[in-house]
C-alpha cells in the first residue's frame, strides 16, 4: 500500500504532528490521501498553503485532500470555499487516530473550539521518515497574547505533556535508531506550568538526560529567553549531550516596539541572557526570530533591530516581514508601508547572512562533531549545516575536518578514526 502524502508548512511542532498523522493515515488505510498541514503565522504562509492545495488537486484529481493546521483552525470558512478540498480538520482533531479511518462518515469540516482543549497527549510515534533526528512534542498552545500573533487562536491555551510520557516517547525513538531528539512546542519554556508542582523546562531536560542515558543528543526548539529557569541554565553549562544551540523568540531589538508587541523582555534582557549563556557554554550559537516593519516602527527603531544581531551574537536569524493577522491588536495600529517593510526585511537578512558567514568561517580549518542526517549532509553540535565530501551512514555521529565554506554551508571530510 502506498503511503499517504504529507505536505507540511511552518514550525517544528507541525513537522512532528505530520508524522503522527502519517502513522494514523497509514494505519487507517488512507493510501490515497494528501494531508496538507498549514501554518498561519503570516498571510504569506496562508497563501502558500492555498497554492499547494490547488496544485495537489491538479496533480492528483482522484486523491482525498485533507487540510489541517493553524490556518485551517483559524479560518475554516475560508478553506471551506475551496472546492479542491475534501475535508478540513482542526488542530485538536488532527492527531486523533479516528480522524484518519478510511471510509468513515466524517463531516467535511471538523474544527472544534481549540480554547476548550485542556490536555495535550504524548503522541507516540516509532520514528521519523529520516530517523537520525526526531521532534517530540512536549507542549502545545500559548497563554500569552503578543499583539501581532494569531497562533493562540490556532493552538489554544498552554498545556504540557507529562514528563513520564515524554521520557517514554524518547526511549522508544532511541530504541528505533534516533540519534537526536528536538523538544518542541508552541511556547516551549512554559512547559510544566499546568502540571502538578509546576516543574520548569530545565527539570524536564535534566530528567530526560538522566533517564535516557542512551540518547546521544538533545536539542531545544525555539525558547523564550525571559522564561529560562535556573535548571535549564545549569543544563546548558553542564550537560554535553544538550546541544549548544538555542533559537530565541526575540522579535525585535527596540524597547518601544517590544512593549507594543506586548513582549515580556527588554533589549537589555535579551543581551544579558546571551552573554550569560555564552559564559556558561562558550561554544553556544544563537538563532532568533526578528520581525521587520512592525506597526509604528521608525528608521531608528529598525536600526536598533539590526544592531541586535551583533549585540546578541546571533548567527541563525529567521526574519519575518510584519503581516497583519486577523483578530490581533497590531492589525489596528498605524502600519508601515509595504515597500519599507520589504526593504527592512532585506536589510535584516543581509546583516544576518553576514553574521552566519562569519561564524561558519571560524569553523574552517577546525574539526567539528556532527550528526549525519543524510549520507552527505548533517549539522554540527551548534547547528551549522555541513556537506560531507565522503558519504557516511545516516545517523552517524562523527568528527569531521572542515575544509571550506560554500554559502551558508560548511564543507567537511569525515574523520571516522577520531572519537566522536
Amino acid at each position: 500500500m502506498a503511503d499517504p502524502e504529507i505536505i507540511t508548512f511552518g514550525c517544528r511542532l507541525n513537522a512532528y504532528e505530520s508524522e503522527v498523522m502519517r502513522d494514523h493515515a497509514r494505519a487507517g488505510g488512507m493510501d490515497n490521501a494528501i494531508i496538507i498541514n498549514t501554518c498561519a503565522v503570516t498571510s504569506e504562509a496562508v497563501r502558500q498553503a492555498r497554492q499547494a492545495i490547488r496544485k495537489a488537486r491538479r496533480d492528483h484529481p482522484e486523491a482525498e485532500i485533507i487540510v489541517t493546521g493553524c490556518a485551517a483552525q483559524i479560518e475554516p470558512e475560508t478553506f471551506a470555499q475551496m472546492p479542491e478540498i475534501s475535508r478540513i480538520v482542526g488542530n485538536a482533531e488532527k492527531t486523533k487516530a479516528e480522524t484518519f479511518l478510511k471510509g468513515s462518515n466524517a463531516p467535511r469540516v471538523a474544527v472544534a473550539d481549540i480554547m476548550a482543549v485542556r490536555e495535550t497527549a504524548g503522541h507516540l510515534i516509532a520514528g521519523f521518515e529520516a530517523r537520525a533526528r526526531a521532534f517530540v512534542e512536549v507542549q502545545n498552545g500559548c497563554d500569552h497574547r503578543c499583539t501581532f500573533c494569531v497562533i493562540p487562536y490556532g493552538r489554544g491555551n498552554s498545556r504540557s505533556v507529562a514528563a513520564g510520557e515524554v521520557v517514554s516517547q524518547i526511549r522508544k525513538l532511541v530504541e528505533n535508531g534516533t540519534q537526536e531528539v528536538v523538544l518542541t512546542g508552541v511556547d516551549l519554556t512554559s512547559w510544566g506550568g499546568d502540571l502538578p508542582g509546576t516543574p520548569p523546562l530545565g527539570n524536564l531536560v535534566q530528567r530526560i538526560l538522566k533517564l535516557v542515558p542512551e540518547l546521544p543528543r538533545l536539542r531545544l526548539s525555539s525558547i523564550d529567553s525571559i522564561e529560562a529557569d535556573p535548571d535549564l541554565m545549569r543544563a546548558i553549562a553542564e550537560e554535553e549531550r544538550l546541544m549548544p544551540h538555542l533559537h530565541l523568540s526575540l522579535q525585535h531589538g527596540h524597547d518601544m516596539i517590544l512593549k507594543r508587541m506586548k513582549r515580556r523582555h527588554s533589549r537589555a534582557d535579551a543581551i544579558a541572557f546571551c552573554e550569560e549563556a555564552r559564559r556558561l557554554r562558550p561554544e553556544i550559537a544563537f538563532g532568533a526570530d526578528l520581525m521587520a516593519g512592525f506597526p509604528t516602527e521608525t528608521d531608528d527603531m529598525h536600526a536598533a533591530n539590526l544592531s541586535l544581531i551583533e549585540a546578541c551574537g546571533l548567527s541563525h536569524v529567521h526574519v519575518f516581514p510584519y503581516s497583519a493577522r486577523p483578530m490581533t491588536p497590531a492589525a489596528k495600529m498605524p502600519p508601515v508601508d509595504g515597500a519599507t517593510i520589504k526593504a527592512r526585511a532585506a536589510e535584516l537578512r543581509a546583516r544576518a547572512s553576514t553574521a552566519l558567514e562569519a561564524r561558519l568561517d571560524a569553523h574552517v580549518g577546525t574539526t567539528v562533531r556532527l550528526l549525519a542526517e543524510k549520507p552527505d549532509e548533517g549539522h554540527t553540535d551548534d547547528f551549522a549545516a555541513v556537506r560531507l565530501s565522503t558519504p557516511v551512514a545516516p545517523g552517524t555521529i562523527c568528527r569531521a575536518d572542515v575544509t571550506a565554506r560554500h554559502g551558508a554551508t560548511l564543507v567537511a571530510t569525515p574523520n571516522l578514526s577520531a572519537a566522536a
